[in-house]
């Protein structure tokens, strides 16, 4: 038997509980984890909190990311007692997740946990800290070096902002916070950003083409502030988008695009490769400032993830929500 969060579809939408399971209720694998640590992202809050259509199979045990040690395993690459992290895949969403004592994964879904870091310290980065590194390495990649000026990170407070910020300044670059909550301005000065606005800024209907400001962008709101970041680009500039949680919809012109030939690019965090996830893990752990992860950290209990996901949807969470699994 193993405690975990459960979801459930009721006639007037779902129920969550933390209830006793069987170790036979797991769905197929070749894997079986001993989950030590997870955490709390917004898509968690989503499907915890059924605000968000996250949940594609019913019943389920939410989520998105875990880090543990192997039980059990078939799979000649996982070894019983390696210490093993896995996100995304669907993991929370169409598969039992990691808010549960064990789980049970394909083989080629976990990865030995980075050198350098232990479950909790992989769990505070966690899927937020995944993304922002390949919001990172994508700007890299597209050509935007510190040099190039100043990189704008919106939902700067959230846990992929924090992050982007921290690595981003880690790196070199000037990095400059957009937020929605000015009294956090001291902590997001001490992850690094030079500057910090207001999201109102950003939230108002811009015109096609605005003063080019930026050279790159980490862009986590979408929206209205993604079609205003695109139109205060600089010219060759790159934006990354990786979040929604300003809206699905993209208010913008062509006009950034082939006036200033500014790049888009869409970040993938849950079907990435798995070379690719090696890569971006291998990254964090060598830029990661440990006393800076453990500051942007709260600690959780599994039976707490419910409501905290409320206080997350509500914007009174600030840097990342780590579950501690009994």
């Amino acid at each position: 038997m193993f405690k975990a969060l459960y979801v459930e579809k009721t006639e007037t939408g779902q129920q969550v509980t933390l209830r006793e399971l069987d170790e036979a209720d797991l769905p197929e694998g070749d894997v079986t984890i001993r989950v030590q640590w997870s955490s709390l992202n917004y898509k968690d809050a989503l499907a915890l909190t059924g605000k968000g259509p996250i949940i594609r199979n019913w019943p389920m045990v939410p989520g998105i990311d875990l880090a543990g040690k192997v039980e059990a395993s078939t799979h000649p690459a996982v070894p019983v007692g390696q210490d093993v992290i896995v996100t995304g895949h669907g993991l929370g969403e169409s598969r039992w997740g990691g808010f549960a004592q064990l789980a049970r994964v394909p083989g080629l879904w976990a990865l030995p946990q980075p050198l350098g870091l232990n479950g909790r310290q992989v769990m505070a980065l966690g899927t937020a800290g995944f993304t922002a590194m390949l919001c990172v390495q994508a700007l890299q990649r597209e050509g935007v070096e510190p040099a190039s000026g100043p990189v704008l990170v919106t939902g700067a407070s959230g846990g992929v902002g924090s992050v982007a910020i921290m690595l981003l300044s880690r790196l070199g670059y000037q990095v400059v916070a957009v937020t929605g909550r000015l009294e956090e301005q001291p902590y997001l000065h001490s992850l690094g950003a030079a500057e910090v606005l207001p999201r109102a800024h950003f939230t108002t209907p811009s015109r096609p083409l605005e003063k080019a400001r930026w050279a790159g962008a980490v862009d986590v709101v979408g929206g209205q502030v993604l079609a205003s970041v695109c139109a205060s680009m600089r010219p060759q500039g790159v934006v990354t988008a990786c979040g929604l949680a300003g809206g699905m919809d993209f208010p913008a012109t062509v006009a950034p695009f082939i006036l200033r030939g500014v790049t888009l690019v869409g970040i993938d965090s849950v079907q990435c490769p798995r070379r690719e996830r090696q890569e971006a893990w291998a990254r964090l752990a060598e830029l990661i400032n440990p006393r800076q992860l453990d500051d942007m950290v709260r600690e959780i209990d599994l039976a707490e993830a419910p409501q905290a996901a409320d206080m997350l949807l509500a914007g009174h969470v600030r840097g990342r929500l780590v579950v501690r699994i009994p």
